[in-house]
């Protein structure tokens, strides 16, 4: 009789020791499997991260980078304007000079026109200022500086400066006839307009195209 019952006992405890084992089993299963799950989540998170900023990093590179070309761009500018004006500096610091120099060509042209009188001194006076008129012409063809004689030519406001009209019959309205007092440019910018007589159309001329336009 013991023997059967401590069999029965025997049996009794291995199966509790199986299901034991298999809970046990099942648990580090369980856990083990745990791991592997949150593994997964952070390295997702992790990449999700990683691409906002890659992409964040390559709008600030994009924006620098723009900026850095309109920089470059204004730093040009100021590079031509600092050159324009230097380029200018030298070519018109002779202004107020040449415009003082005008007056004593002014003054030996009016010698010239003067001296009509055929008599041995005043021959050697108009020499003596033609020869120094040619040497300040020559001077000022040295420095770029251009007489402005227009006449015959059309009217033009920029180099010219109409001290009064007349009229004719021989020449396109508009256009100089006489030039009071010769102009100047120096490196193509006006030093001292001309002063000039422009014509203009005949009164005569000026009815009678009246009438023929009151008749069409």
């Amino acid at each position: 009789m013991n023997t059967d019952q401590d069999v029965s006992e025997i049996e009794e405890s291995a199966v509790l020791q199986d299901e034991n084992n298999t809970l046990e089993t099942g648990a580090d299963s369980t856990a083990s499997d745990a791991p592997d799950s949150e593994d997964e989540s952070v390295s997702q998170v992790s990449v999700d991260e990683l691409m906002q900023q890659l992409v964040t990093a390559q709008e600030e590179a994009a924006s620098n980078w723009d900026k850095v070309l309109r920089i470059q761009a204004e730093m040009e500018n100021i590079k031509r304007r600092s050159q324009k004006d230097i380029e200018n500096a030298h070519k018109f610091a002779l202004v107020d000079f040449a415009k003082e120099l005008l007056t004593v060509i002014d003054s030996l042209e009016l010698g010239l026109q003067a001296a009509t009188e055929s008599s041995p001194g005043i021959a050697k006076i108009r020499e003596g200022n033609e020869l120094t008129l040619k040497q300040f012409q020559s001077v000022f063809s040295k420095f770029n500086i251009e007489t402005v004689d227009p006449v015959g030519e059309r009217f033009n406001p920029e180099q010219h400066q109409a001290i009064s009209m007349q009229e004719s019959t021989d020449v396109e309205p508009n256009t100089v006839v006489e030039v009071f007092q010769k102009g100047y440019l120096l490196n193509g910018r006006i030093l001292r307009a001309a002063m000039v007589i422009v014509a203009k159309a005949a009164s005569a001329e000026v009815e009678k195209n009246e009438e023929n336009g009151n008749s069409d």
